[in-house]
C-alpha cells in the first residue's frame, strides 16, 4: 500500500465532487442511452440533464457557461461555475465503459439509477433538479459490492506452469515465498522476474496488507492479490517469477527480529530483494542474462535499488514499475495545501523532520499523526527514514543505458498522480534507455479497475486491469 493514500481520500471539501467523478465520468456510448438495447433515460427535467450530464463529460473540457446554464443556485453557492467546471474537467477527464444499468425511480425532478463501469462496479445515483429544471442534487447514494468470488478477479496460472512454495535465506532469516515457473522447460532459456510488494511491515508476497481507516482501526485486506496478478499474467507471457512474504509479513514474521523491530531498516529489505533475485539466477529452468524486476508501490524505489547498483545484486535486463513512490518516501506523509489544518500540518511536518534527523518519530504527536506513520500499513520507522535518503526520480536517471523500462500511472490513483510520475518518466530519459510510459484509465493503486479513488474499495473482487495486461504483454515481447 503506498503512504498517504488514506488522508488524501478525504479532501474532496463538496460532495458534489465525488458524484460528479462517479456519474459523470465519460461514456463510449451516445449520451440517451447507455447501451444499444439498454435503457434510456426519460424526456422528464431530470433525465434532460442526466443525459447532458454524459455528453458533456464526452466532450471536454466542460465550459464556465455550461456550468452555468445547467447547475442551480443551491450547488453553484459552494463554488463558482469556473471552480466546478475545473473540478469537472480534472477529476472526470479519460474516463470510459460507463453504462446505465437500471432505472430505479423516476419523477419528473427526481432520477435514481444504477451506472455500471467497465462491467463491474455500480453505482446507484440520484439526480435532482430545481423547478427551472436546474440540477441542484448530484449524488452517490451508495456503491453495490460485486457479487464474483474473490477468485475470479485473479488472471489464470498458465496452462502447465506452477506456483510452488520455497525459501530462501536473507540476512538470518528464512523467507517464504512463491516460485512461479512451467514444470517444464529446457535449461536457462527463462526470463523471471522478482516482484516486489509495496509498504507495510504487513504487506504479503501477494501485496495483501493492512489498511488504517480514519477511525484508526486496522483492517486486513486479503483479496488485493496484485503481485499474485502480476505473477499469473508474466507466466502466460513466458516469464518466471518469484515474490516473497518480506519480513514481518505473511509465513515469513519477524524472525529473529521478533521483539526488536525497531532495528529493522533499509539494508534488510535490500537484502531480501538481493537474496529473491539470486534465488531466481540460481534455477535451472532461468537465464541469468534475463533477470527484471517488477516494484509496485514503494517497492517500485527497491526495483530502482536493484537496477542501480545500491544493492549489489546481479545485473537486470528491465524494471517494470507499477504505480511506483515517485518522491522521496516521507514526502507523502506531507499534506498538500489547504488539506489539514494548521496544528495537524505542523505536527506531521515535526514528525517527517524527525524522521529524516534521528530515524524515529518525536514525542508528544497527537495519536492521529502518530497513527500516520504506523509499522503495519507504512514500514518502520528506521526503513521509512532511510529509503526517504534516494529520491526515485535520481535513481531513475542512473539506471543502465540498455535496461528496459516500463513505467504506470493512473488517473484513479488516489494519492499518486501521472504528474508526480513523470518525474521518473524524466530521469529515465535522462538515462537514455527505453522506456514505456502507461498512463492508465479508471485504474486504483493496486492496478483494478476501481474509479472511486478510495483505498476501502481496494479489498473488492474488482477485475485487473485490461489496459495494464495489453501493456505488460506488450512490453514482454518486446523487451524481454
Amino acid at each position: 500500500m503506498r503512504p498517504g493514500a488514506r488522508r488524501l481520500w478525504w479532501c474532496a471539501p463538496l460532495c458534489l465532487i465525488t458524484a460528479c467523478v462517479l456519474v459523470a465520468c465519460g461514456s463510449s456510448h451516445p449520451a440517451s442511452t447507455a447501451t444499444a438495447a439498454g435503457p434510456t433515460f426519460p424526456n422528464t427535467p431530470a433525465g434532460v440533464q442526466a443525459r447532458w450530464v454524459l455528453q458533456a463529460v464526452n466532450r471536454q473540457p466542460i465550459s464556465d457557461a455550461e456550468v452555468r446554464a445547467h447547475f442551480g443556485q443551491a450547488l453553484l453557492a459552494h463554488a463558482t461555475p469556473a471552480e466546478l467546471a475545473e473540478i469537472l474537467n480534472e477529476k472526470v477527464v479519460g474516463y470510459a465503459h460507463v453504462r446505465l444499468v437500471s432505472i430505479t425511480t423516476s419523477q419528473p425532478r427526481t432520477l435514481v439509477f444504477v451506472m455500471s463501469v467497465r462491467g463491474a462496479q455500480r453505482f446507484e445515483i440520484r439526480l435532482s433538479v430545481d423547478t427551472q429544471g436546474l440540477i441542484v442534487d448530484l449524488q452517490t447514494l451508495r456503491e453495490i459490492p460485486p457479487t464474483m468470488p474473490a477468485t475470479s478477479a485473479i488472471p489464470p496460472l498458465a496452462t502447465g506452469w506452477v506456483a510452488q512454495p520455497v525459501t530462501f535465506r536473507a540476512g538470518g532469516v528464512t523467507i517464504y515465498g512463491t516460485y512461479t515457473h512451467p514444470r517444464n522447460a529446457p535449461a536457462q532459456t527463462l526470463a523471471a522476474a522478482v516482484l516486489l510488494g509495496g509498504s507495510g511491515t504487513a504487506t504479503d508476497r501477494n501485496d495483501n496488507g493492512t489498511l488504517t481507516g480514519s477511525n484508526g482501526r486496522s483492517v486486513w485486506q486479503g483479496n488485493r492479490d496484485t503481485l499474485e496478478a502480476v505473477a499469473n499474467w508474466l507466466s502466460a507471457d513466458g516469464v518466471a517469477s518469484l515474490r516473497y512474504d518480506k519480513l514481518g509479513s505473511g509465513r515469513t514474521g519477524w524472525g529473529t527480529y521478533a521483539g526488536h523491530t525497531e532495528q529493522v531498516g533499509l539494508r534488510v529489505y535490500e537484502q531480501e530483494a538481493v537474496a529473491a533475485l539470486s534465488f531466481l539466477a540460481r534455477q535451472p529452468q532461468v537465464s541469468p542474462s534475463r533477470l527484471a524486476a517488477v516494484g509496485h508501490s514503494e517497492g517500485g524505489i527497491y526495483a530502482l535499488l536493484l537496477a542501480t547498483g545500491h544493492a549489489h545484486a546481479p545485473r537486470l535486463q528491465d524494471v517494470i514499475l507499477l504505480e511506483p513512490v515517485p518522491v522521496r518516501m516521507l514526502s507523502l506523509f506531507l499534506p498538500a495545501p489547504g488539506a489539514a489544518s494548521p496544528s495537524v500540518r505542523e505536527s506531521l511536518e515535526r514528525a517527517v523532520a524527525s524522521l529524516r534527523r534521528k530515524g524515529r518519530l518525536p514525542s508528544g504527536l497527537p495519536a492521529g499523526v502518530a497513527n500516520s506513520f504506523n509499522a503495519r500499513d507504512y514500514g518502520t520507522p528506521l526503513e521509512l527514514s532511510q529509503i526517504d535518503r534516494y529520491d526515485p526520480a535520481t535513481l531513475a536517471a542512473k539506471i543502465p543505458f540498455n535496461t528496459a523500462v516500463l513505467l504506470t500511472c493512473s488517473n484513479a490513483d488516489p494519492g499518486i498522480t501521472c504528474a508526480m510520475e513523470q518525474r521518473i518518466a524524466d530521469g529515465v530519459t535522462n538515462a537514455g534507455t527505453k522506456r514505456d510510459f502507461v498512463h492508465l484509465d479508471g485504474v486504483d493503486h493496486i492496478l483494478k479497475e476501481d474509479i472511486t479513488r478510495d483505498p476501502a474499495t481496494w479489498n473488492q473482487t474488482l477485475p485487473f486491469s485490461t489496459q495494464l495486461r495489453s501493456a505488460l504483454r506488450n512490453f514482454v515481447a518486446t523487451s524481454f
